[in-house]
């Protein structure tokens, strides 16, 4: 089952229902030498540190991404990763139209939580045309509806000590003799709790 765990790393401020999160992902060509502890790998961390904390500190940690119209919607919105994983877990929820599919948060928090689509869709919601922008260079707008995360995350009490929250999903990245390995991704807490990052259950309408 898909989890939802407070924890570490950065992540996309948009969270697919479906998936429970969105892998923040790279080039090919830098793959083997983005092992944790590699050289390549830390000095793109502390850069990448870097620029957020640079961010922050010009525009603030609430500061808005640009808005756009309707009008400024000219593509479909590309998936990071795939729309239907090859994943037996995924084609059983597919096949009972993800009655039982639940978002699982668990970890560093006082009240754990197990919610369906339903549960999600029925809390407040944010309506936002906003642009990804993907690592790998492609940009696209689109309208993105969903529930904010910080309403989630304040139902489940996060505790002072916990710092991030990680996102798991049911793409695999690779399959090794112990088991599958799946995407994941992760955000701090400051942008977990900024007004737009929303856990999205509709796209373009």
């Amino acid at each position: 089952m898909a989890k939802f765990q407070i924890s570490r790393r950065k992540f996309l401020t948009s969270a697919s229902l479906g998936l429970s999160g969105i892998a923040l992902s790279g080039c090919d060509a830098f793959d083997s030498g983005l092992g944790v502890g590699s050289g390549l790998r830390s000095f793109l961390e502390n850069a990448n540190g870097l620029t957020y904390r640079a961010q922050r500190l010009l525009a603030g940690r609430d500061a808005l991404a640009p808005e756009f119209s309707e009008a400024d919607i000219r593509q479909p919105q590309r998936p990071n990763g795939v729309t239907a994983p090859d994943d037996d877990t995924y084609k059983g929820l597919l096949a009972n139209n993800f009655a039982d599919w639940r978002l699982e948060v668990t970890g560093l928090v006082e009240k754990p939580l197990s919610l369906t689509r339903e549960q999600l869709q029925n809390m407040p919601s944010r309506t936002q045309i906003t642009r990804h922008d993907c690592v790998e260079g492609w940009s696209c707008i689109a309208k993105w509806t969903g529930t904010p995360l910080s309403l989630v995350l304040d139902q489940a009490i996060v505790k002072p000590q916990a710092r991030y929250v990680m996102f798991h999903c049911l793409d695999t990245i690779e399959q090794s003799l112990s088991g599958d390995i799946k995407y994941y991704g992760s955000i701090d807490l400051i942008d977990a709790r900024h007004p737009q990052t929303i856990l999205a259950y509709g796209l373009n309408g």
